[in-house]
């Protein structure tokens, strides 16, 4: 009973995603990878990576890659992704909140959240990228920040609308 009331108290829950997980269909990685333009001189950032299907196709073009999501899990399934794929050598695995995340040397942000998150996620972006960075969103816009460029990427079950923005 002694040790149980000497024991130190437990920390704050760990803060769980904002956003619930959903895979990006292969088709669209592909056009979002595409779209932005991803080479070898990139360093591309997947703010909240899920799998790290966006930053393991980005660093099969030559790029190299930082994935970043609050769920341990994501990042060991990203890890173990990479790994598979070949190119873990490439790709940095952060787990951490994005709005945390350090953006500056950042060429390229991929994104697949909510149309709420990027509203709040898109004054960091402004803020931090540098001039001629790209920023791709895959189903949700960022309110009236006007896209360079606009696709719809068509998948077997839906129309999936992709966003670039280059930063001014």
């Amino acid at each position: 009973m002694l040790a149980a009331a000497c024991a130190a108290p437990a920390g704050p829950a760990p803060r769980g995603p904002d956003v619930r997980y959903e895979g990006t269909p292969p088709e669209v990685v592909r056009e979002m990878v595409a779209l932005a333009g991803v080479g070898a001189a990139d360093l591309v950032y997947d703010l909240g990576c899920g799998d790290g299907r966006i930053v393991i196709a980005a660093a099969q073009r030559g790029a190299r890659g930082v994935c970043v999501d609050i769920d341990p899990r994501r990042i060991a399934e990203s890890r173990e992704n990479a790994a598979l794929a070949g190119v873990a050598g490439r790709i940095a695995f952060r787990e951490e909140d994005l709005m945390d995340t350090a953006l500056a040397d950042a060429t390229v942000v991929m994104l697949f959240l909510s149309q709420d998150f990027n509203l709040r996620l898109r004054p960091k972006l402004q803020r931090e990228l540098r001039p001629g960075a790209r920023v791709v969103s895959h189903w949700h816009n960022m309110g009236d920040w006007k896209p360079a460029r606009s696709i719809a990427v068509r998948t077997a079950f839906a129309e999936h609308a992709v966003y670039l923005w280059v930063v001014p």
